[in-house]
């Protein structure tokens, strides 16, 4: 299904791809990146030679007729991994579903800010990204997903053909941080700086609160008071850097893991 699923939408939304060479050939990694649209979690594995293990609601697994099998077919065919997210132990299942994918030499695919952006900012990191790599000592690859709020606005459930990007920083290593994964301070601060990276690939504007308080705020219909921002994660300041687009010949194919050296 991958292959046959990422060439149709290579050809219909011609997305391209830049640091493809940062994706190491074996070994664990985390892909943080940012959030904008449900097909993020179907772009990204699909356009990655390798592997890449995503979460995702348990309910994409259990719907019923045509629609539903199709869908949890979809989901297990680009490796996403069923997780039950309700409940006060969520969040720990799924950390440690997170390392025993890693503990295999896997790539895993986290969304630092735990749920699609409301308006196409970036907003604050959650440290479970932070936990996830102190604890298994891999590295981080910050990853900016372009313009998919675009082609699939909030409440879209079919994506309008509008040509997509995928931007792939330098792997992060914070190994200095080893052991110090129960310190709130540190947790913080390297969740900050992944949020920066992606910042800085990304160019969104950043706003230093919780995406779902946001998303609550404006059903409530409480905007006014949602809008404050800081400048950059960790209050620092923002990096002069504008959305990127493709370049001259910019393709939408990731080079066999063979070929990146």
């Amino acid at each position: 299904m991958k292959a046959t699923l990422g060439t149709i939408l290579r050809v219909f939304y011609q997305p391209w791809i830049r640091g493809a060479e940062h994706i190491p050939d074996e070994g664990p990694a985390i892909l943080a990146s940012n959030h904008l649209a449900v097909i993020d979690s179907f772009f990204l594995p699909l356009m990655m030679s390798r592997r890449l293990v995503f979460l995702g609601k348990q309910d994409y697994f259990t719907g019923t007729g045509f629609r539903g099998r199709f869908v949890a077919g979809f989901m297990r065919g680009v490796g996403t991994i069923p997780v039950d997210r309700s409940g006060g132990k969520a969040s720990e299942a799924a950390l440690n579903t997170g390392l025993k994918v890693l503990r295999e030499n896997q790539l895993f695919g986290i969304y630092p800010e735990g749920t699609r952006s409301p308006d196409g900012r970036l907003y604050r990191g959650k440290t479970g990204v932070a936990r996830l790599a102190l604890e298994s000592g891999a590295p981080v690859i910050p990853v900016a997903m372009i313009e998919t709020n675009i082609a699939q606005p909030i409440g879209k459930r079919i994506p309008k053909f509008h040509r997509i990007g995928i931007v792939i920083g330098e792997p992060m290593d914070f190994s200095r941080y080893r052991g110090m994964e129960n310190d709130r301070f540190v947790l913080r601060s390297v969740t900050d700086e992944i949020m920066y990276a992606i910042m800085t690939l990304s160019g969104q504007e950043y706003v230093d609160m919780y995406a779902a308080t946001m998303k609550a705020r404006l059903a409530g219909g409480d905007a006014a008071s949602a809008a404050g921002r800081a400048a950059a994660p960790g209050g620092r300041r923002a990096p002069e850097t504008g959305v990127p687009g493709p370049a001259e010949g910019e393709s939408g194919t990731t080079p066999p893991a063979s070929v990146r050296r």
